[in-house]
């Protein structure tokens, strides 16, 4: 019996990276880059994950090699990196993870429980009510690790993390930051 996988090719792809897929850029196994004919998720090896996790930001161009394979049971392409190369910011785009604050919302069933889609849709409406939802990006996550305080929600300015902040309080932290 043959593998799994039939390896096709080589590629070498350049591209925009738009973020990775996942709960948090250091654990994600996975990036998303945008080409030319869309956009495209490929596996991180292990030993480039973390490493990729803290020195990549979105919008930059990269050239991505690697390998890829054809699932012979479900006729999927998968795309195996084995090295990534930044090549600089693209031009004709601002990184708008810079000028942008993220809200981690856990979706997990303990905090949507606890109230965690409340909390989502609350900070939904106060944010749009202020009109800061295009400054603000809402991303719904798995488990943050601190159930004991569920519903739970984590607010990033920058480099700095705000943690169990209520919904009014972030849209005025937001404001003051903005």
């Amino acid at each position: 019996m043959g593998g799994k996988y039939l390896t096709l090719s080589e590629f070498n792809l350049e591209g925009q990276f738009l973020g990775f897929v996942g709960n948090s850029s250091a654990d994600s196994k996975y990036l998303r880059l945008a080409i030319a004919s869309g956009e495209v998720q490929l596996k991180l090896p292990k030993q480039l994950r973390a490493y990729l996790g803290i020195n990549l930001q979105p919008g930059e161009l990269l050239r991505i090699f690697g390998l890829s394979k054809l699932n012979t049971h479900n006729g999927k392409i998968k795309f195996k990196v084995y090295g990534v190369k930044p090549l600089g910011v693209c031009p004709n785009q601002k990184n708008p993870q810079q000028a942008k604050a993220k809200i981690l919302v856990c979706q997990k069933s303990g905090c949507r429980k606890r109230g965690g889609k409340g909390l989502l849709s609350e900070l939904e409406k106060i944010l749009c009510d202020r009109g800061l939802q295009d400054k603000v990006i809402i991303e719904e996550t798995g488990c943050l690790k601190c159930c004991s305080s569920a519903p739970n929600c984590i607010v990033q300015l920058g480099q700095k993390e705000f943690k169990k902040v209520h919904p009014e309080a972030i849209a005025s932290l937001l404001e003051d930051h903005l």
